[in-house]
């Protein structure tokens, strides 16, 4: 906190640190044990009417009285996380969106809508990497409008926690009534370590195709169409693995004779100096076998053929045994991000259920 010289805490931002990271200390009521100081740091995001709303790192957002705060100051951003490589947010959410793909899409000025019959969030979602080419109310009328043209719910993907995310978009959503359904993590790591964790003389194997076996372990049962389009990764006209097109790959280890699907699946897209790892799944009567990690070895010693070095994946924030297996192969939080869904009406309430799946 700021100290003057006196020694005297003081608050030291104003209206005008909006949109800037601030650290804060204020009185709470009820604090655990007594307490009576809560502290928050995050990225001021508005000041009004007598109450600051400070959105962490989490996308959580905090409001603060202005009549509690004690102290205040501006503090640099968050320090470059050492692990993993380099890479800016907008790089990242780029890489990601090709690793899987939706079947219909349209600009508006900087945004992509995003849409894949329902399957998954992430397939249909604005996602704003940019200016709209509009006021954010006009914008996110057109975002309704084209999703209720296709019978879907309308989403904004945000993100948070790294330069370049988007902490004030998330405020002037919830400010407009939108919720935060969803809330996940990007991770990124090297990709060679994890190619050296398999045992290459276990042979996993690899297909360009999702066939029905694969599909069979596959946690979201009655794939569609639709949903084996997003799944391959090929974009309209372009197919996966074409020039400048990202490369998809599946893995697939047999289950023991007799099992009615494999014992372990996984799915990594190469694009670039990026591998992104999606899918990896493991028959429950058969973890904590190395299953896993096998699936992604072998995935990572094909895009270190292809070229990539570097390695990204997603996971739900309460994702417990997944984040610490990641972990353990040297991936890290990068960012987080949220989706989320357009007010309640009469009209957003009958339109088709939300996207499958969390991610």
């Amino acid at each position: 906190m700021e100290i003057s010289a006196a020694g005297r805490l003081e608050v030291r931002i104003t209206t005008a640190d909006v949109g800037k990271r601030v650290s804060v200390r204020s009185l709470i009521e009820h604090g655990p044990s007594g307490e009576r100081f809560g502290d928050t740091v995050g990225v001021l995001t508005s000041w009004d009417n007598g109450v600051l709303r400070i959105t962490r790192k989490s996308g959580e957002s905090v409001r603060v009285a202005e009549s509690a705060l004690v102290a205040g100051k501006v503090v640099p951003a968050a320090p470059a996380r050492r692990r993993g490589p380099a890479a800016s947010y907008e790089e990242l959410a780029r890489i990601a969106a090709r690793g899987w793909r939706p079947v219909e899409s349209e600009r508006l000025g900087g945004w992509e809508l995003r849409a894949a019959g329902g399957f998954t969030r992430r397939a249909n979602s604005a996602l704003p990497l940019g200016d709209p080419g509009m006021p954010l109310d006009d914008a996110l009328a057109a975002v309704r409008r084209w999703y209720a043209a296709r019978g879907l719910p309308a989403y904004v993907q945000t993100a948070t926690g790294a330069e370049g995310t988007q902490e004030p978009l998330c405020a002037e959503l919830e400010r407009r009534g939108w919720v935060r359904e969803v809330t996940a993590e990007l991770w990124t790591g090297a990709l060679a370590p994890v190619a050296d964790l398999g045992d290459p003389s276990s042979e996993v194997p690899l297909s360009r195709e999702a066939d029905e076996a694969w599909l069979s372990r596959y946690q979201r049962k009655g794939v569609s169409e639709v949903a084996l389009r997003v799944l391959v990764g090929g974009s309209p006209g372009a197919p996966a693995g074409g020039p400048g097109e990202p490369s998809v790959w599946f893995a697939t280890v047999p289950g023991d004779p007799g099992a009615a699907a494999p014992a372990a699946i996984g799915r990594c897209v190469v694009d670039g100096r990026w591998a992104g790892f999606a899918a990896v799944e493991v028959d429950p009567a058969q973890r904590r076998r190395g299953l896993a990690t096998a699936v992604m070895a072998a995935l990572a010693r094909r895009a270190l053929e292809e070229g990539a070095s570097a390695a990204w994946l997603q996971v739900e924030v309460d994702n417990e045994g997944a984040r610490s297996l990641y972990g353990r192969m040297g991936f890290a939080p990068h960012h987080a991000y949220h989706h989320y869904r357009e007010p309640r009406t009469s009209s957003s309430e009958s339109s088709a259920p939300a996207g499958d799946g969390a991610l």
